[in-house]
């Protein structure tokens, strides 16, 4: 074996297994950028009174317009959920004693969109109509599944590649059906855009960027 024949086997030493039935064991991983085709949106109102009635009224009247105003844009109903809903006391804290402030009222709402170029237009007609929270936005795709398995699928290749460079090296031959495959990924996950304070006089600019989805297999050869 030449020096450059055991350098290369030494690279590939760490990906792959061989034993003595002439079976090989290596990693594949596949990755493909994909741009998100849904956006989810989660935003609400936070209101104080001393009167816990009527921080509850307040509050329900601003998320009120705010619905109105997601339903003006074209949003569903069926797109729009109510996700965490609080009434909580709130205190000060005095000489080392708590001492009760008022009532806030938490109402945060889940958008669901396709239309990823208005997700700015979404924070900011919220805003404008009363909302003061914007816990995030996330991007994903409706159909994950479809781009990972396009991953999957150069995870496959890219271990057939580095199975064939192996034996390649050592001069022997592989055979090209594998013995065995494991899928080692999982699903692609969403990209999170965390979102803090948006300006209530200009457009919100939302960039969703591209999600990387990954996928990595173990697979197992035969070798003559």
């Amino acid at each position: 074996m030449t020096n450059d024949s055991q350098e290369a086997w030494r690279a590939l030493n760490d990906q792959m297994h061989i034993d003595k039935e002439h079976t090989l064991l290596v990693n594949g991983e596949g990755i493909v950028q994909a741009s998100p085709d849904q956006a989810t949106i989660t935003l609400g109102v936070r209101t104080e009174n001393i009167d816990p009635a009527t921080a509850q009224q307040e509050n329900a009247l601003i998320v009120a317009n705010v619905l109105k105003a997601m339903t003006s844009l074209g949003i569903p109903d069926d797109q729009i959920k109510t996700t965490d809903y609080r009434i909580e006391p709130q205190y000060d804290y005095q000489d080392g004693k708590e001492v009760f402030r008022n009532y806030k009222v938490t109402h945060m709402i889940e958008i669901l969109t396709s239309q990823i170029n208005q997700v700015g237009a979404i924070v900011d007609t919220a805003v404008k109509n009363g909302a003061n929270s914007v816990s995030h936005i996330r991007f994903s795709l409706a159909n994950p599944e479809l781009v990972y398995n396009q991953a999957l699928s150069i995870s496959l290749r890219n271990a057939y590649q580095k199975a064939l460079a192996i034996t390649q090296t050592i001069r022997t031959t592989l055979v090209p059906t594998p013995l065995k495959v494991v899928e080692l990924s999982g699903e692609p996950l969403p990209v999170l855009y965390q979102a803090n304070v948006f300006s209530k006089a200009a457009a919100t600019p939302i960039q969703p960027g591209e999600l990387t989805i990954s996928a990595r297999v173990q697979v197992e050869y035969e070798y003559n």
